[in-house]
């Protein structure tokens, strides 16, 4: 399975910003996590692809909403009020097999497919 991931550039605090990831075969789970300037890789938010059951980071709860296009293996993070501290490269990855939820899966070594990074920038 590949991941496609789209979106990003440049945006002012406060603003809103639409990410996309497209899987060319079947996933269970799929994430976006992100990357600040040196930081580790956090988890942002998943969503279940048969359930559409959703997992937030504190950190964006409230702020961004993942969602999946019925029909089609594409995954959408929309981000509203965008914070300078959004700052990152965003990452979309899946899950291949099933877990026993988001909660328990939400970290790097549970992937088993990344797109290429997708950078965010926000201003102040």
């Amino acid at each position: 399975v590949q991941l496609q991931a789209s979106g990003g550039g440049s945006v002012q605090a406060g603003g809103s910003m639409r990410l996309s990831c497209t899987a060319s075969g079947h996933t269970f789970n799929t994430w976006w996590f992100r990357q600040a300037p040196g930081a580790r890789r956090e988890p942002v938010a998943g969503i279940n692809m048969d359930k559409e059951t959703t997992y937030y980071s504190n950190s964006v709860k409230g702020r961004f909403t993942i969602s999946r296009e019925k029909g089609r293996r594409t995954v959408y993070l929309q981000m509203t009020r965008l914070l300078p501290e959004d700052t990152a490269v965003y990452y979309c990855a899946a899950e291949r097999t099933p877990s026993p939820g988001l909660e328990a899966s939400a970290y790097e070594g549970a992937m088993d497919y990344w797109a290429k990074g997708t950078l965010v920038t926000v201003s102040s």
